[in-house]
């Protein structure tokens, strides 16, 4: 049987392996789960990642990639949680990308990509039912770190937007199966490229775009007990404006990208106190805009308990 510390730096240890999901354009990161780190608990650790496309929709039409291949992606990402209260955590992300055609004479990008940086708050909790209800509110900010080409799509690493997202979430588990469902607007700021005219469904003469924003819905459900979590996910994201990709043409940043992807978590306590490993898989089911992508992520995370050390220093100076 666990004391109350073990108790709770396990359930931490739950909350920082499950800050990993299937990475998209907007984001890294995942405060999209229903746990919270315990107060003065910190989680860091590297995640490494893989997708890639044959196949994709120029505006609702499927067609294949003959030019340029099989598309790729890999990613490198330093993701980071701390417990200011049991109630409020703040959470990083800031990922590496590498992206690469097999075919064509586009060379791939890489580089540092967005710093995110958010804040998670527990803005209600009942007994209902058997199981316990949450209810969060998520603020984020997000801002380019490098000077990557944006309009180089689809071998870009990111849009070269800043965002600021905002996030509605309930959490309700009972006994160890859960189901959480989250709505998220995202804001965008306008871009600039490298050139002084484009063509969208009109001709601009500036080298500045303005960006839709863009909305994502998430359901995930699963198993949750002190060793395994175990979630399957549902996301659908959807692009507030944009325009499709013309016949035989390029896309670009302002073009309306939809997706929707299934995708597995699985998250295993090692027996080596604070590590923990994870790993996910996704794959999309439909589009507009975007590639069909399937690809995979895996971490390894490390907790560190800053209220013990401090605990310890106030023993030795007695």
């Amino acid at each position: 049987m666990m004391n109350k510390y073990g108790t709770a730096k396990l359930y931490t240890l739950l909350v920082c392996m499950l800050m990993l999901t299937m990475i998209q354009p907007a984001a890294a990161q995942t405060d999209i789960d229903g746990l919270m780190m315990e107060k003065k608990f910190f989680c860091a650790g590297p995640t490494a990642g893989y997708s890639s496309w044959k196949n994709y929709w120029e505006g609702t039409l499927k067609r294949d990639n003959g030019n340029m291949g099989r598309v790729s992606t890999t990613n490198f990402t330093l993701m980071g949680n701390y417990g200011i209260t049991h109630r409020l955590n703040v959470l990083f992300g800031l990922p590496y990308i590498k992206t690469k055609a097999s075919a064509g004479n586009m060379a791939g990008q890489k580089g540092v990509q967005d710093l995110s940086l958010l804040l998670k708050w527990v803005a209600y909790q009942k007994h209902i039912a058997g199981g316990d209800l949450k209810t969060f509110l998520i603020a984020g900010y997000s801002t380019p770190l490098s000077t990557y080409n944006a309009d180089f799509l689809p071998l870009s690493i990111g849009l070269h937007s800043r965002n600021v997202t905002m996030r509605l979430m309930a959490d309700y588990q009972r006994n160890h199966w859960f189901a959480t469902a989250s709505y998220t607007y995202i804001a965008r700021s306008n871009v600039t490229i490298d050139r002084s005219t484009y063509y969208t469904t009109e001709m601009h003469y500036s080298n500045e775009v303005k960006m839709p924003d863009a909305s994502q819905w998430n359901l995930r459900a699963g198993y949750r007990s002190e060793t395994i979590i175990a979630e399957a996910i549902f996301n659908k994201w959807t692009t507030l404006g944009g325009f499709d990709i013309p016949r035989n043409g390029m896309p670009f940043v302002s073009n309306k990208m939809n997706a929707t992807s299934i995708g597995l978590n699985i998250k295993y306590e090692t027996p080596l106190d604070g590590l923990s490993v994870v790993a996910n898989g996704s794959t999309t089911l439909g589009g507009r805009n975007v590639g069909q992508a399937t690809g995979f992520n895996a971490g390894v995370f490390y907790i560190m308990d800053f209220r013990k050390k401090k605990k310890e220093k106030k023993e030795e100076g007695k």
